[in-house]
């Protein structure tokens, strides 16, 4: 793998509220437990073999409501379906989530269904809970088991070792092959009173989501009724995880799991609420796309004047995830015309002859036609993004405007290398 670095931290974005008032979302320490009533731990209880932190528990205080978004892989591990199970039959009501790095539990047939099983109910004892309101992710290597005795000797000290500073302990337990831990808390007066978001992630390859290896969870201590915060939650992922890739893999194990708890906010600062959800999320996922394996900068893309938002997202996202696209950005060469030949395939309509396109500060195309421009200062431009020369900023960034239309999308990549070849070859070897 390349060398580890640290990520930039999130800058604060004001959004607006009701009454005219300014709620701005600012960042503040604490990760997944900011949030009040939140409790999480972090340990190790031997499920990896090289001794990493391997097992975590978020616990969200009672009354707390849970909306989900899965992988629409075919092939899912047992505890995605138990997940999406559990929250339809119990109305999007849920208390915990407990999950195991190291084992996908993914093509493991029945035991699968019934390690989870176990696994749930076992933690529920002990947290003084039923079943029905645990919930269960995995993550690793697809096809292995979860060592199910290891895991439940792992649960007393576990449960011991909930705290409300344990959100930095539970990010670093759900790791696999990402090299830096990736969590977030936003704080906001929202009608003079205190709002706290937080969240946690974790992925690095597999990394194509449709709801990749990718797992998110996040915290709220506002009251949500159950319905409008499923609603939230997921156009935050249209616009967040399921706008990132790194390698075109959609895997079998993606969750994404919110939970709001806590006094019920007012109607009109749900879009303020909103937006800081939205906003915990995108960073969460630029983390997982910047730590993309093998990769040395963050790549986004910027698509504007489609007829639809949804339209422009889906070009973005291809452009940030061809090959080619990608593999230039690593050699530092502005070849727009593997952009631009992306953008054509995305499946959506629009008129070449009108498209313009941005490297950064560079135009390299206008009214669909190539633009005279300084090639090497382009090259450089992306060659002092990569990982080891940046002081700022490590993020390439490339704007396409494609009509007059109304639709702006987002997508976030990374660049590919040889070391990501070399990280999948080795991976269970």
């Amino acid at each position: 793998m390349g060398p580890s670095r640290a990520l930039r931290p999130v800058i604060a974005t004001p959004f607006p509220a009701a009454e005219g008032q300014p709620a701005t979302w600012r960042p503040i320490p604490g990760g997944l437990t900011a949030p009040a009533g939140f409790l999480a731990a972090g340990i190790t209880a031997g499920l990896k073999p090289s001794g990493n932190p391997d097992l975590s528990l978020l616990l969200a205080p009672e009354g707390a409501v849970c909306a989900g978004s899965f992988t629409t892989n075919r092939v899912r591990a047992a505890c995605v379906d138990l997940c999406a199970e559990r929250l339809a039959a119990g109305g999007g009501r849920a208390r915990a989530v407990l999950t195991n790095a190291g084992q996908a539990n993914a093509c493991t047939g029945e035991r699968g269904r019934i390690d989870s099983l176990a696994a749930t109910a076992a933690l529920a004892e002990r947290l003084g809970l039923v079943p029905a309101e645990v919930l269960i992710c995995s993550t690793g290597v697809i096809g292995v088991p979860i060592p199910i005795d290891t895991l439940i000797a792992g649960l007393d000290p576990l449960v011991a070792a909930l705290s409300p500073q344990g959100g930095a302990a539970a990010a670093r337990a759900i790791l696999t092959t990402d090299l830096v831990d990736k969590q977030i808390a936003l704080e906001a007066n929202l009608g003079g009173r205190r709002v706290r978001l937080g969240g946690m992630a974790k992925g690095s390859g597999m990394i194509h989501p449709a709801m990749a290896t990718m797992l998110g969870y996040l915290s709220c201590d506002a009251g949500v009724p159950a319905e409008l915060w499923r609603a939230m939650v997921q156009r935050a992922v249209e616009r967040s995880f399921n706008a990132i890739t790194v390698d075109g893999d959609t895997s079998t194990n993606d969750t994404f799991l919110a939970f709001a708890a806590g006094e019920p906010l007012s109607p009109e600062h749900f879009e303020a609420l909103e937006a800081g959800l939205t906003a915990v999320s995108q960073h969460l996922a630029r983390a997982i796309a910047r730590d993309g394996e093998g990769a040395t900068c963050l790549l986004e893309v910027t698509v504007e004047g489609t007829a639809s938002d949804g339209d422009a997202r889906a070009i973005a996202r291809t452009v940030c995830g061809s090959s080619l696209v990608k593999c230039a950005v690593h050699g530092r060469d502005p070849n727009w015309g593997r952009i631009v030949a992306a953008a054509g395939r995305a499946g959506v309509a629009f008129d070449p002859e009108v498209a313009a396109l941005w490297l950064g500060e560079y135009q390299l195309m206008a009214t669909g036609q190539p633009l005279a421009f300084d090639r090497p200062a382009a090259s450089r431009y992306m060659r002092e993004r990569a990982a080891g020369a940046y002081l700022v900023d490590d993020t390439v960034a490339i704007r396409l405007a494609l009509g007059d239309g109304p639709g702006r999308g987002l997508a976030w990549g990374c660049d590919l290398s040889d070391q990501y070849v070399r990280i999948n070859a080795d991976y269970t070897t």
